[in-house]
């Protein structure tokens, strides 16, 4: 299985980087942007180098680079600048650009999905419950060391941090960045944990 979806995973990483490539050309900030798309630079060479001895379920890979394709757009344009935000708040009658939240729940959506495939493949947990409950854990903990980060990149850069933190005037971003997180979770092992375990007995029956 994992040989013959090697050309399409090539294909997905060259597509990746040319659209980080697009995405830097010209951003509305470039820390912001190095900022937001850093986890995505980080992911690559490590999916490069683990993909012979433990290569990931098609459905993950898929949600990784979705998640990117966020992450891309998010340092492009700053979250709080992202077009599609707009749009959605104007849609919904919202009183801010929601992207950011859209970013926020991705960070729970597929992290859930890499540590759920990590504690099933790695004999790591039993049971459905105690897996499920550990798999929002680490998203929460995922979830609350970005936002000692954004703490951290305020501190550090001041003013200029803004455009990074995207809080928008909002007291309780914070907050609310971990309840979308945890909301991400809980969607994709509901939605996905039957297609999840279908992949995951596929590649290691």
């Amino acid at each position: 299985m994992a040989a013959s979806r090697t050309p399409w995973l090539v294909l997905a990483s060259v597509a990746l980087l040319a659209l980080l490539a697009l995405s830097g050309l010209d951003p509305y900030d470039r820390t912001t942007w190095l900022m937001e798309v850093a986890p995505v630079m980080l992911a690559l060479p490590v999916l490069w180098g683990t993909y012979r001895r433990f290569p990931l379920t098609t459905l993950l890979y898929i949600c990784i680079f979705v998640h990117a394709a966020v992450l891309m757009l998010g340092g492009a344009y700053t979250y709080a600048r992202v077009p599609l935000g707009f749009q959605l708040a104007e849609l919904f009658e919202l009183s801010r650009n929601p992207y950011d939240k859209i970013g926020h729940f991705f960070q729970g959506f597929v992290p859930a999905l890499v540590a759920r495939e990590i504690m099933i493949r790695g004999d790591h947990v039993r049971g459905p419950r105690m897996l499920a409950f550990l798999v929002v854990c680490v998203v929460l903990a995922i979830s609350a060391t970005y936002e000692f980060i954004e703490w951290g990149a305020a501190v550090a850069l001041g003013q200029g941090a803004e455009e990074f933190l995207g809080t928008q005037g909002d007291p309780w971003d914070t907050q609310s960045d971990m309840l979308l997180a945890a909301i991400g979770a809980v969607t994709a092992l509901v939605l996905l944990s039957p297609i999840h375990d279908r992949q995951i007995r596929r590649l290691d029956p």
